[in-house]
């Protein structure tokens, strides 16, 4: 988020000011943007979420040209399965999503078997599949072409932390204090913590989430991303598989240490895959990591736009694991507020701060 807003910052040729992104991990070992699974999908419950999405796709697209790198795009697609539990829900949701004109479709049990024979229907009573503008990318790469872009632009990088948040300011473990005119709050999932330090509360913290890496002995072919109802998903990687879930109730604490969840394969991925898809009966763990989403625990979307009482702050996080596919479209969105005073061709005025404040929630049932 943050180096998407110095890219379009300095790409805006009406911004005539310096940009300075302070990085306190400048090698991006703990970052959820070098730690993500760098999935984008138009399949949301929101419809703010659907159109940041879909600028996304296409910036996507468009990465050699604006950045110069390859991010080895593909499309497969997302594929919902829903329970009867679930149903209500993912029909719901399917409204929503052609209100906003997405490429999907529903599917019954055997439409669904014949379209993917390497599924079990058992306990599916419906599936939602994204036939375009959904799949996956590397995520590193984006964020490193964002970063090289906006240097080659003139954006400054500091390595270093902060330690303060203050009017038109911030104080840096070093020291130094940087005067600005605007400050953007894009520190991930330590958003929360940086933003107390100016007496704020902001409901963003850390929450982590395992991927797993898998070899396949026999590969079931075609492959979109899944998700279970169960919450456990997968896609392909290469000649592997990722797959991961959400933590079990009362397993998902604040900022716990960023170690894989290797229970979490046995007690609950394995078996989901295993059931769903015979092929994964025959799977083996090669390679496991861990991530920290930037989660919002007030309604799993992202808090953008200026703070109502310190005009000079502006936040760009809360993304609940959404992130990073909805990075080119918030950084426009930030650089265009910064720049003009006002949205121009987003408007993610609903997605700000006031409505924690005023305890209205704007909630996304499409958290994976």
């Amino acid at each position: 988020m943050g180096s998407s807003t110095a890219y379009h910052l300095k790409s805006d040729p009406n911004f005539s000011g310096t940009v300075a992104v302070v990085e306190r991990d400048p090698i991006y070992a703990r970052a959820s943007s070098a730690l993500s699974a760098s999935s984008i999908r138009q399949q949301f419950s929101t419809p703010l979420n659907i159109h940041l999405s879909r600028y996304g796709i296409g910036f996507l697209r468009r990465a050699s040209e604006l950045l110069g790198v390859d991010l080895g795009l593909k499309e497969p697609g997302y594929l919902f399965l829903a329970s009867p539990a679930g149903e209500a829900v993912l029909r719901a949701n399917h409204a929503i999503q052609c209100g906003e004109e997405c490429a999907v479709e529903l599917l019954d049990p055997g439409p669904l078997q014949a379209r993917f024979p390497w599924i079990s229907t058992e306990g599916i009573t419906l599936a939602s599949h994204g036939i375009a503008n959904e799949g996956w990318f590397d995520g590193p790469a984006l964020m490193q072409g964002f970063r090289r872009k906006a240097r080659e632009l003139g954006a400054e990088y500091i390595a270093d932390e902060v330690m303060e948040l203050a009017p038109n300011a911030v104080v840096l473990r070093s020291g130094r204090r940087i005067e600005a005119r605007t400050v953007v709050l894009a520190a991930g999932p330590w958003s929360g913590q940086v933003a107390a330090t100016a007496g704020i509360a902001l409901p963003v913290e850390p929450r982590r989430r395992s991927v797993f890496v898998l070899d396949v002995r026999e590969p079931p072919g075609l492959t979109p991303l899944t998700i279970d109802p169960s919450g456990v998903w997968f896609r392909p990687e290469g000649r592997f598989y990722l797959a991961g879930t959400t933590p079990a109730d009362g397993n998902d604490p604040a900022e716990p240490p960023l170690e894989v969840q290797y229970q979490e394969w046995d007690d609950m991925v394995w078996p989901a895959l295993a059931t769903r898809v015979p092929a994964f009966e025959a799977t083996k763990v090669v390679n496991a990591w861990a991530g920290y989403y930037e989660y919002n625990t007030f309604d799993q979307n992202g808090i953008v736009g200026r703070h109502p009482d310190h005009e000079s702050l502006i936040f760009a996080t809360g993304f609940s694991g959404h992130g990073i596919q909805q990075s080119p479209a918030v950084g426009r969105a930030v650089a265009e507020l910064i720049v003009h005073g006002s949205y121009r061709t987003l408007d993610l005025s609903p997605f700000g701060y006031e409505r924690i404040s005023a305890g209205r929630p704007i909630r996304e049932l499409n958290v994976v």
